[in-house]
C-alpha cells in the first residue's frame, strides 16, 4: 500500500455524498480553518477553498461518486488524492461516527502522511472501464440463471441436458423438459433473459473489443 506523504499549506478532507459533502479544512500546524457541510456542487466548493488554493490538497475515500470531483479538481489545477476504501479502517472503526467527524479524520491523516492512496483512473479512460465492469455483471447474472435452469432439472430429478445451455442454440425446447406449466414458465422466463441478456453482451464485447485497442 502507498501513502501519501507530501507537504502542503492546506489539507481538505471531505466525507462526500450523492447530494452532500462534508468539508474539513487543515493547516500545516493541525489548526481546523473550515469545517462545513455544503451541497456537492463544485461553484459551492470552489468559493469555499478559495482562500487556500495556493498549496492545497484535496482527498476523498473511494466510493462511486467521486469522478466529477476529481475531474473539477483536474480542471483547475488542485492537487486530488483517492483514498484506498479498504484500508481507511481508522475512519470506519471509531465508536462515534459521522460525517463531520469522518471529514476531520480524512483531512488528519492526509496531514499526517498515512493517507492510503488508491489509483485515480484517468477520465478519459473511466467510460470504457466502466462499460467492461457491466459486461462482467451482466454475465454474473446470466450464469446465475442459467445455474437455476440446472437447478431446477435436479429438483425434479429429470434426464440431464444433452447439450451445454450455456450456448444460445442448445436452449431451444429446452422448456420442453419441464411437464408442469408453473415449472416451465419458469425455466421460459429464464431463458427469455438469458437470450436478451447474451444479445447484450455481444453487443458491448463487441463495442468493448473495438474501442479498448487504442
Amino acid at each position: 500500500m502507498r501513502f501519501y506523504t507530501k507537504s502542503h499549506k492546506y489539507f481538505c478532507g471531505i466525507d462526500l455524498h450523492t447530494k452532500m459533502m462534508y468539508v474539513c479544512i487543515f493547516d500545516s500546524d493541525a489548526n481546523i480553518l473550515i469545517h462545513k457541510n455544503i451541497p456537492t456542487n463544485g461553484k459551492v466548493f470552489l468559493k469555499l477553498i478559495e482562500p487556500y488554493r495556493d498549496d492545497i490538497v484535496v482527498g476523498v475515500e473511494c466510493m462511486f461518486s467521486w469522478y466529477w470531483l476529481a475531474d473539477l479538481c483536474a480542471s483547475e489545477d488542485i492537487e486530488f488524492i483517492l483514498g484506498h476504501a479498504l484500508y481507511m479502517r481508522c475512519i470506519h472503526g471509531g465508536k462515534a461516527k459521522n460525517d463531520k467527524k469522518d471529514s476531520e479524520k480524512i483531512a488528519r491523516i492526509m496531514r499526517g502522511g498515512d493517507f492510503p492512496l488508491a489509483y485515480a483512473y484517468p477520465a478519459e479512460l473511466r467510460p470504457l472501464r466502466d462499460l467492461m465492469r457491466r459486461r462482467s455483471h451482466l454475465v454474473r447474472i446470466k450464469s446465475e440463471i442459467q445455474s437455476h435452469i440446472s437447478i431446477t432439472n435436479y429438483q425434479y430429478n429429470l434426464e440431464p441436458f444433452e447439450k451445454n445451455i450455456v450456448h444460445k442454440g442448445n436452449r431451444q425446447g429446452l422448456e420442453d423438459h419441464f411437464v408442469n406449466p408453473s415449472v416451465r414458465l419458469n425455466v421460459e422466463t429464464d431463458i427469455s433473459v438469458m437470450d436478451g441478456l447474451h444479445e447484450q453482451i455481444k453487443r458491448l464485447e463487441n463495442y468493448i473489443i473495438k474501442h479498448a485497442k487504442s
